[in-house]
C-alpha cells in the first residue's frame, strides 16, 4: 500500500531533534577545544624561538658596544641600557612575553662575556615545557 503523498511532505519538512543538535553541538565543542590546544603550543613555540633570536640580537648590540668601548660590556649594575643605543629603536627589548631579560656581566655560567636569560611565558625563574627559562649560554 502507498501513502498519501501529504506523508511524505511532513517527513520531508521534519527539523533536526534536540538530541542531534546537542550531539552536534558537543563534536563543534570537541574539534574547537582541539584546534585552540594546537594553535596555543605553536604560539608558545614561536614565542621561544623569538627570544632567541632577539638574544642573539641584542648579543650583536653588545658586540658593537664592546667594540666602542675598548672591549668592555656593560656591566651588571649598568644593565642593558648602557648599550641600548645600538639596540633597534634605541632602546632595550622586552621578551615576546613582555618581560624585561635578566642581564649580567661577566658571566657566571659560561666563558662568556655576558649572560641574558628570559623567564619564559611564567615570568618566573624556573619552569618546564614552554614556561621554562631561556638563557643566552645554552643557544646555539
Amino acid at each position: 500500500m502507498q501513502k498519501p503523498a501529504s506523508l511524505f511532505l511532513r517527513s520531508a519538512r521534519r527539523g533536526l531533534t534536540l538530541i542531534e543538535i546537542m550531539v552536534v553541538i558537543a563534536l563543534l565543542g570537541v574539534l574547537g577545544t582541539v584546534i585552540a590546544v594546537n594553535l596555543t603550543d605553536a604560539l608558545d613555540d614561536n614565542s621561544a624561538d623569538a627570544a632567541k633570536l632577539q638574544m642573539k640580537q641584542i648579543g650583536s648590540g653588545l658586540q658593537m658596544y664592546a667594540l666602542k668601548n675598548k672591549g668592555k660590556y656593560p656591566s651588571t649594575s649598568d644593565g642593558l641600557d648602557a648599550a641600548k643605543k645600538y639596540f633597534a629603536g634605541n632602546k632595550v627589548p622586552s621578551d615576546p612575553w613582555g618581560n624585561e631579560y635578566s642581564y649580567f656581566s661577566p658571566g657566571t655560567h659560561s666563558d662568556a662575556k655576558y649572560e641574558l636569560i628570559s623567564l619564559g611565558s611564567d615570568g618566573k625563574e624556573g619552569g618546564e615545557d614552554h614556561a621554562a627559562d631561556i638563557k643566552s649560554w645554552e643557544l646555539e
